[in-house]
């Protein structure tokens, strides 16, 4: 009987062996998975972004038709992260098109009409949702990655890991930061309006102007939007029509 020691010994060993193997290639399966996942999210906004630019492209060009440099950079940047099927591929098209897109901002930036549009307003907000969902999924896409390619690497799962089809990923890496984190802010005291009530209006207009809307009722107001305090005409848009035609005496352009 004393041959019966070292043989569950060794049963014992080789049972704890391959427990540890079936749970570590569990564990690689699932990381896999959770890596395929995070990069088909990403490729469903990339493709959800390339949706929206050519309608944003035609607004713009609606105002700024002579800018056919940077159409024709958008265009390519958009082309480019389309065919892209890697993540390699996929971060250096993405670090193109954040240039594109920065481009086609300060664009827009010089035409007041344009940002005032609010076809271009709904177009750039869906725009930089997108942009924030892409970031999201590439942190989180990144993160499973990360979590991936340090269980392959780790001894002694470095051992076989790779023999049982698991190699390491690449990840989403874009050279550049994102060009519409901060996207140009809508700016309306240069509209036509607005700078004809504040040319023509006199000092007791102002002051006129200024007692009404401190005067106004909250019950006028639309969920409290229009503050009670007096505030200069050109820093609520939405008040410029009706105060210009009730208080100034301007008719609308």
């Amino acid at each position: 009987m004393e041959w019966l020691v070292p043989v569950l010994i060794v049963v014992g060993v080789l049972v704890l062996v391959g427990i540890y193997l079936w749970s570590t290639y569990n564990s690689l399966v699932q990381a896999n998975v959770r890596v395929d996942e995070a990069w088909s999210d990403i490729t469903v906004q990339l493709k959800r972004r390339a949706d929206l630019i050519p309608n944003l492209i035609e607004t713009v060009k609606g105002y700024a038709a002579h800018e056919k440099s940077v159409f024709e950079s958008v265009t390519r940047a958009r082309a480019e992260t389309l065919s892209a099927t890697a993540p390699a591929e996929a971060g250096i098209a993405e670090g193109h098109m954040q240039q594109a897109l920065r481009g086609l901002f300060a664009v827009a930036e010089a035409y007041p009409q344009l940002q005032a549009s609010q076809n271009y307003l709904h177009l750039q907000s869906s725009l930089v949702d997108t942009e924030d969902k892409i970031q999201a999924s590439r942190r989180f896409y990144n993160g499973g990655v990360r979590e991936l390619n340090t269980k392959i690497k780790v001894f002694p799962n470095n051992l076989f890991a790779r023999g049982l089809g698991f190699t390491e990923r690449e990840f989403f890496e874009v050279a550049d930061g994102s060009a519409v984190s901060e996207p140009p802010r809508v700016q309306f005291r240069h509209h036509p309006v607005v700078e004809r009530a504040e040319r023509d209006e006199t000092p007791s207009v102002r002051w006129r102007r200024f007692v009404s809307v401190a005067a106004l009722p909250r019950s006028t107001t639309r969920q409290g939007a229009l503050p009670r305090m007096p505030v200069p005409l050109h820093c609520h848009h939405a008040l410029v029509q009706g105060l210009c035609e009730r208080f100034c005496c301007i008719a609308p352009a």
